[in-house]
């Protein structure tokens, strides 16, 4: 696992508002990771964005030394060439066994901000799976994300590690139910993508149902609109929107405020009262001149450490189990890396094979075999076939053996 390299921007080292800066938006992720790829001689690789971490999951020769991390900071071109020095030592990286290590335990949850929660796992699959229709990913990678989803299944399924789930979407809706709103409150929900989809969902099932939802796409938009019984704009149509409401919930991939203090106050429409935003993005969606400029109870990713410093505390337990789990996949998984390096190597072997075999037949001694009788040809076609298999299995299974055994 010697080529298996990760650099992560995490909650426990960058401020969340810097991490922001790190985010990739949709749109630029195909350029930005191609960048990378050719900047680097990169084979493989797979961006994790969440609301409380950045990674870059890639295989590579290279160590992972200062200078390669800053490299790699000034290539994703994300944030200007005057701060990539203070944000080198922020960094965390991990390579060989410490990186699978990582993934293994971040799929589980063990690194996130609500330790327990499930959510993570279906973002990192969902964020492999878009790499790997994009051509980012191959065999190598293959193989660690399907540790990486067989590991997590194991934590969740043997550990108590998850049992009375509090993720961030439930953290955030139980601040929202601490306020005590009515269940006809005007609800905005700007972004269609997963989180806001489950924080909807929460609401929906304790009867709230007055939900208007803006989304960039609004095929997305309506999709969800449509499970709530709410109605459905596209993200440009938020800045004319006047029917006024009680609370706002974002969470969008933009890198940029999408409510920007003239937006909120148009949105306003001259309504005084205080309102509520709960914005769950990286970077927030919300401009800070909102919050100080208007009456809003705010609800961010931050403010919920507090409780997620409680929940760790309480499971802290099943960590253990959770990280006995990890360990034993980590052996496991050693022999199974090998063996399909071997695979991988002499997967030309059995062409190479029927191929001096059909140059002996039908060259070299062709005309031997022809003066053969009907019988004894079919004899000597038995006797190769038969040696063409042992020719291939034996040299594989004796190569397996020997790296397995002594590697």
């Amino acid at each position: 696992m010697k080529f298996l390299k990760v650099i992560a921007f995490t909650h426990k080292h960058i401020d969340l508002k810097d991490l922001g800066k790190f985010v990739i938006c949709n749109e630029t992720l195909h350029s930005s990771l191609e960048r990378v790829k050719q900047r680097f001689d990169i084979p493989e690789i797979f961006y994790v964005g969440t609301c409380n971490r950045v990674e870059f999951v890639f295989t590579a020769e290279q160590s992972l030394d200062v200078e390669f991390v800053k490299e790699f900071i000034q290539t994703l071109d994300c944030i200007p060439s005057d701060q990539v020095d203070n944000f080198v030592n922020q960094v965390l990286v991990y390579e060989d066994i410490e990186a699978l290590n990582h993934l293994l335990r971040i799929s589980c949850s063990l690194e996130s901000l609500v330790v327990g929660e499930k959510e993570i796992l279906a973002q990192i699959r969902k964020a492999y799976e878009i790499c790997r229709v994009a051509g980012f990913t191959g065999d190598y990678l293959r193989l660690i994300m399907s540790r990486v989803v067989k590991t997590a299944k194991e934590v969740y399924t043997n550990t108590g590690i998850a049992r009375k789930p509090i993720s961030v979407v439930s953290l955030a809706y139980r601040k929202l139910r601490e306020l005590k709103m009515c269940t006809n409150a005007r609800i905005l929900i700007i972004g269609a993508g997963e989180t806001n989809k489950n924080l909807s969902k929460y609401l929906q099932k304790h009867k709230y149902s007055n939900f208007t939802i803006f989304n960039r796409t609004l095929a997305n938009a309506q999709v969800l609109a449509e499970e709530l019984g709410g109605s459905a704009f596209g993200l440009e149509e938020l800045k004319k929107y006047k029917k006024g409401f009680d609370v706002i919930i974002t969470c969008t991939s933009c890198t940029e405020p999408v409510i920007t203090n003239e937006i909120y106050e148009s949105l306003l429409n001259g309504d005084t009262s205080r309102k509520v935003i709960v914005d769950l993005a990286v970077p927030n969606d919300t401009c800070c001149s909102v919050i100080e400029k208007n009456p809003v109870t705010f609800i961010e990713v931050h403010s919920l450490q507090e409780i997620a410093n409680s929940n760790l505390q309480e499971r802290y337990e099943e960590l253990i189990f959770a990280e006995r789990i990890i360990d034993q996949n980590i052996q496991e998984f050693k022999p199974v890396l090998k063996q399909r390096r071997v695979e991988i190597a002499m997967r030309n072997v059995p062409e190479m094979i029927k191929e001096i075999k059909n140059t002996a037949i039908n060259r070299i001694f062709a005309q031997d075999i022809e003066s053969m009788d009907e019988n004894s040809r079919e004899v000597l076609t038995k006797v190769m076939n038969y040696m063409e298999k042992k020719y291939i299995s034996v040299p594989m299974v004796m190569a397996k053996d020997i790296l397995i055994n002594n590697c």
